[in-house]
């Protein structure tokens, strides 16, 4: 039987391992005849937990930086005579043996950053080979799914969409009452507070959840229980984007915005029940699990009406023109003081999360790896 080679070597980041993880525990659920085996870090071979017989784990000392890798991890993966390689994310080597299948989780690199230097033409060149080269690309949304095909100008049927779902770990933390009040406790939260979670990159556009705060309090400063809103941002590299700082300063807010960097999953989850709303302004999204995650834990959801946002949250969120720091302020106002509005949301976000499953996607990426194993 075929083996399939999956590199797992971004295991513990935030965002790719959420993808990698989930995507193994269910193929391993699923997937009895295919044979796997799983390229990992030295010492990490043990975080996906035990896994079925067809699974194997191979250490690599490298990581996926650096010109060398473009020769050193095409003979590593020839050396294992495997008949498909899955690269979970688009760092693909120069040289890299076919078949392979890349998974691609947004195109922010090219929308955003790719400028005219030497380095971001490699980038660009790079990229593109990888996508171009590879036997099936799977696209973690419609949109990003468009965005590759008009960006990098690639045939319809090379490239599939299979959507991404809530990591399942992470519902499964359920912190009691006691609990709950203990964070809030711990980190001095006694006060109705609207959240974003996240990274704070500009493209995330926290900015102007700021600006859109000191709009609503002078709106709010008369309101039994808003006249003190405040704004929790959970995110990390906040040095790396003194603009938002900036951007609090500037509004006269900082009183009443709270930078808490990054906390605990099980911290996290109590943040996102205890809120008044998820505010989630994106510019830009592959996918955007963060607005799901709020919905499955009933909170309304304020985000954007671009990119992947629309498709991944249907009717279930208040929509807003990213751009417009006045409609984010009047769909945060609407979602806080509408009663009825409030209940529907959190009716919908309920269902809405139920369309996204591990194993809905790990099925149809078991279908992929067998139709380019077979040819198609």
């Amino acid at each position: 039987m075929a083996t399939v080679a999956i590199d797992v070597r971004h295991l513990g980041d935030f965002g790719y391992g959420t993808y990698i993880r989930n995507l193994i525990r269910a193929i391993g659920e699923l997937e009895r005849e295919l044979q796997f085996v799983l390229i990992a870090r030295p010492g990490r071979v043990g975080e996906l937990g035990p896994l079925p017989a067809n699974f194997r784990m191979v250490e690599y000392p490298r990581e996926d930086s650096g010109w060398l890798e473009n020769i050193a991890f095409p003979l590593f993966v020839r050396g294992l005579g495997i008949d498909l390689v899955h690269i979970p994310i688009n760092n693909v080597p120069v040289l890299m043996p076919k078949p392979y299948i890349v998974t691609i989780h947004d195109m922010s690199s090219l929308v955003f950053d790719y400028g005219s230097d030497t380095r971001d033409r490699m980038h660009l060149w790079r990229f593109r080979r990888g996508l171009s080269r590879a036997d099936c690309v799977i696209a973690v949304s419609g949109a990003t799914r468009r965005d590759v095909l008009n960006l990098m100008n690639l045939p319809p049927d090379h490239v599939r969409q299979i959507y991404n779902a809530i990591d399942p770990g992470f519902l499964d933390i359920e912190p009691d009452e006691k609990k709950r009040r203990e964070v809030l406790d711990r980190y001095q939260v006694n006060y109705p507070y609207i959240l974003y979670a996240g990274s704070v990159n500009p493209r995330k556009n926290v900015a102007r959840i700021v600006e859109a705060l000191a709009l609503l309090r002078q709106d709010l400063v008369e309101h039994p229980r808003y006249k003190d809103l405040r704004l929790i941002i959970i995110g990390d590299q906040m040095s790396k984007f003194p603009g938002l700082r900036r951007a609090v300063h500037q509004s006269r807010v900082n009183e009443v915005v709270r930078f808490l960097g990054f906390v605990k999953r099980e911290e996290l989850k109590v943040f996102y029940q205890s809120a008044e709303a998820f505010v989630f302004p994106s510019l830009y999204e592959g996918f955007g699990l963060p607005p799901l995650e709020a919905m499955s834990l009933g909170t309304p959801v304020v985000t954007s009406g671009v990119s992947a946002l629309p498709e991944v949250v249907g009717d279930a969120a208040m929509i807003v023109k990213p751009e417009n720091v006045f409609d984010i302020a009047r769909g945060i106002r609407e979602v806080l003081l509408d009663e009825r509005l409030r209940a529907d949301l959190i009716v919908r976000g309920h269902a809405q999360v139920k369309r996204f499953s591990w194993y809905d996607t790990a099925r149809q990426v078991l279908q992929t790896y067998r139709d380019v194993l077979a040819g198609r």
